[in-house]
């Protein structure tokens, strides 16, 4: 129930309230000035507090393994101060009847070490299972408020109460199941971002009972697999609570009240601290007549969640619902106006509970720790959830759909994924591994930041991609579809270097002695995982040993440079330069038109003549153009590559268009 939306004295919250469900009976009792309580309310009363009368204990179950590690997290706390976590694990075990008297031992040690003496709070009335909802009222709004503030991270951003059924967005963010299915399918968006559900979400098929052809199915809503076992294993008494109270929303939309109450009793009992529970069962109770009990619950849910309601500067809640002078409605508020003295604030952060272990347990808790782990057998890094509800590292899930655009679990279709190339981490996946596991996180990280850093070095274990010739300050476009070398470009985009090497295959060394460094442009993705790449060349390499790593070729390279000449022998080369480059140039302009422009619509037009040739270390541009456009065989083309003298490079050009010419003629 988000906010209270209907005509009643206390209005229904929108949860019970999508479907605009009014109940004419409780208006009309309240028109007539009828604030007492129902009879057949009255008699069913507040929820039952969890007590067992003396003599009616039933003996505890046999201890499970789970309980026992239970028991040991509860004494550990206790050990350790954290009194509060420890007694709701104690709670947990009571409930599940496997908590004697003797096991309390190290509690009782704990509390006579921990209370100054004359300060010990005195026990409540009645039995040790007191519910803490009356605990929260004789303790005051503060320490209420404090007791349920570590559930928040848990919390739907939609209903505000525990998550239940979890569903992870492709946007990153996780509301309840229940939450995201209501109203109309089209108009379905995120809370957070605003953004439609039907941009976001896969759809994987068509509807069974669509009513006519080609009617596309909505977007299917699958539950986080993660992190709804996750939360079921850690907190099962809210989980089940949560979703007690969205089938209790149900019955009273469908004017089942009595079956509502029964579902909203057994989810306070199981999630006493929730104050949404309490609101929510307030306006049953007031739909039911029963105004004592709905008041009841109604103070409870602002002692627990005293900044949750918007209150108006009025006289209290008990003042204006019962006032001293006479029992009817509040001057001025007619029962056909909806009531807004208890409405949900919107909540502006997101905070991750404490839970019930600590940092140092949680790591050692395997309950937390292995759900956090998967492909890689590491802790999830950058956690990304398909559409199907599974969660996996960006990294790991990039990596498998480079092979098939499949989930790697249940092997539904994410080709619509792959397509789109966005991927929104899931922000409180993240937020509880930060907050559990800080030391793994950081671990995790440290590894991260290496990997990358490694994969940064253009010195050592320099990517290889083995496939053309390739030369300095020339264009070259490269169609992308390998597995391996989807990795490889991928990498290299996201450590920032943007390079790889090029170099020729060899059938006996697995590629060429020499080679091009080649820097990334600009990539264009296709739906189906294929790219093509806009690189031109940077600097020539010499291999000095093969690697490989993850699928493609890997090297130890040094960097190759011409040999600079001064004096008589600069002069001789630059008059060589000269004749060469015109030379070149009247070749290139007594090709045919059509082979002109294929050349230039590939390479782009000539280089200029430079000025000095020696200034540039590879030499000028226009001879690595004309090695590029000239009709040579790639085993002619290389031993050009690994010259460091630019006399030898421009003779050999010289010679090569001497003999095209004399071809030619």
């Amino acid at each position: 129930m988000d906010s209270f939306q209907t005509g009643q004295m206390l209005s229904l919250p929108a949860e019970l309230g999508s479907n605009n469900l009014e109940l004419a009976e409780p208006a009309a009792s309240a028109a007539r000035g009828d604030t007492g309580p129902h009879p057949e309310a009255a008699r069913e009363g507040p929820a039952p507090l969890p007590t067992r009368p003396p003599g009616q204990e039933q003996p505890p179950r046999a201890s499970t393994p789970e309980c026992k590690v239970l028991l040991k997290q509860a004494d550990a706390l206790a050990s350790g101060g954290r009194l509060r976590e420890a007694l709701e694990v104690y709670r947990q075990l009571s409930e599940r009847q496997q908590l004697v008297a003797e096991q309390l031992e190290q509690l009782v040690r704990c509390l006579a070490e921990n209370v100054p003496r004359g300060e010990a709070p005195e026990p409540p009335d009645g039995s040790l299972a007191v519910s803490c909802a009356v605990a929260a009222e004789d303790a005051g709004v503060a320490t209420a408020a404090e007791a349920t503030e570590v559930w928040d991270g848990f919390k739907c951003r939609k209903c505000h109460g525990f998550l239940s059924d979890p569903v992870s967005l492709s946007c990153g963010h996780t509301f309840c199941k229940l939450c995201l299915e209501r109203g109309r399918a089209a108009d379905r968006r995120c809370a957070l971002c605003g953004v439609k559900l039907s941009a976001l979400m896969v759809a994987t098929g068509r509807a069974r009972g669509a009513r006519r052809a080609g009617q596309q199915a909505p977007p299917p809503l699958r539950v986080n697999v993660v992190l709804s076992g996750l939360l079921g294993k850690l907190f099962p008494g809210p989980a089940r609570a949560s979703q007690l109270r969205h089938e209790g929303n149900r019955l009273y939309r469908e004017r089942q009240v009595e079956a509502a109450l029964l579902k909203y009793n057994e989810a306070v009992r199981l999630a006493p601290n929730d104050h949404l529970l309490y609101s929510n069962r307030s306006q049953i109770y007031f739909t039911l007549e029963s105004h004592e009990d709905a008041l009841h619950d109604a103070e409870i849910a602002c002692k627990l969640r005293p900044m949750g309601f918007k209150i108006p500067n009025t006289p209290p809640v008990s003042q204006r619902l019962f006032p001293p002078d006479a029992q009817k409605c509040p001057p001025g508020l007619s029962p056909e106006e909806p009531w807004q003295a208890l409405h949900p604030a919107p909540e502006g952060g997101r905070q991750i509970p404490a839970g019930p272990c600590s940092q140092a347990q949680a790591r050692g808790c395997p309950g937390l720790f292995l759900p956090f782990l998967f492909l890689n057998f590491r802790l999830f890094y950058e956690p990304v959830t398909t559409p199907c509800g599974h969660t996996f590292c960006l990294k790991c899930l990039e990596r498998c759909l480079d092979h098939n655009a499949k989930c790697p679990l249940c092997k539904d279709g994410l080709s619509q994924c792959l397509a789109s190339r966005k991927y929104s981490k899931n922000v409180i996946m993240e937020e509880l591994i930060a907050k559990f596991l800080p030391e793994e996180l950081k671990e995790r990280r440290r590894l991260y930041e290496e990997e990358m850093e490694e994969l940064s070095n253009l010195n050592k274990n320099v990517p290889i991609f083995v496939c053309t010739m390739a030369y300095p300050t020339v264009p070259c476009p490269l169609h992308i579809f390998e597995p391996c070398y989807r990795l490889m470009i991928r990498r290299c985009i996201e450590t920032g270097t943007r390079q790889f090497g090029m170099c020729l295959g060899d059938p006996v060394k697995g590629f060429a002695e020499y080679g091009c460094i080649l820097e990334i442009r600009n990539v264009q993705f296709f739906a189906d995982g294929r790219s093509v790449v806009d690189s031109i060349g940077k600097r020539r390499f010499k291999v000095l040993h093969q690697g490989q790593r993850d699928g493609y070729n890997t090297a130890d390279i040094e960097y190759i440079e011409d040999q600079k000449v001064q004096g008589e022998d600069c002069a001789e080369l630059m008059g060589l330069h000269n004749c060469v480059y015109e030379q070149a140039s009247s070749w290139f302009h007594s090709l045919k038109s059509s082979l002109k422009n294929r050349i230039l619509n590939h390479f782009g037009p000539m280089p200029e003549k430079d000025a000095d040739p020696q200034i540039n270390p590879n030499g000028p541009a226009w001879c690595w153009w004309t090695l590029a456009v000239l009709p040579l065989e790639s085993r002619a083309q290389l031993p050009f590559l690994a010259m460091r003298s630019l006399k030898d490079r421009l003779n050999g050009i010289r010679r090569v268009l001497a003999f095209i010419s004399r071809n030619q003629n």
